[in-house]
């Protein structure tokens, strides 16, 4: 599978596993897995066919490691950023110290004024690194890099989820706790 396909595919898988299962005909149950055959056979049933390697191929070369399969490898879901009701049952972790969030200008004035809101998604997503905060920022354009005192926010009763490909959650951060504004 060239780049291309890998990233048509992972732009579909992410419609109907996080957002939009409905519109192929899944249901996801409540922490957000669907059968990997179930999901085969709607995306081909909508002129959208994947095959079992090449679905294995995304999961594992994705760079962005978006999805997950259960350990029978016969279920599949989303690792985060859903917009669908789902529980994805992270359990509640100590963060770093430091986590990083990517922007662009046009929305520290929002930022500044009520901090970070996870908008149409259950959580504000958080990177470890700041180079993983860049690749954020600039899909939208050039980046800025907001630093969130994770210590302190988890001092302050925060909770903090991580997800399986390394995504720190929170329900939001006031903006008392970022810097880079």
């Amino acid at each position: 599978m060239n780049e291309e396909q890998m990233v048509r595919t992972s732009k579909r898988l992410s419609r109907h596993l996080r957002h939009a299962p409905e519109a192929i005909g899944l249901t996801l149950d409540s922490a957000g897995w669907v059968e990997v055959d179930a999901l085969l056979a709607a995306l081909a049933a909508y002129g959208r066919r994947v095959t079992r390697p090449e679905l294995d191929e995304v999961v594992a070369r994705n760079n962005k490691r978006r999805f997950e399969f259960d350990a029978t490898g016969t279920r599949i879901r989303a690792s985060q950023g859903h917009s669908v009701d789902v529980d994805l049952e992270y359990r509640a972790t100590t963060p770093p110290g430091t986590l990083y969030h990517g922007t662009v200008a046009a929305a520290l004035p929002g930022i500044r004024a009520e901090g970070l809101l996870p908008m149409r998604r259950h959580d504000v997503h958080l990177s470890a690194d700041t180079e993983t905060a860049v690749k954020v920022g600039s899909r939208r354009g050039r980046p800025i890099v907001l630093t969130v005192d994770a210590a302190a926010m988890h001092r302050d009763g925060h909770e903090f989820r991580v997800s399986a490909n390394g995504v720190w959650l929170v329900a939001a951060v006031p903006p008392g706790y970022l810097t880079g504004l």
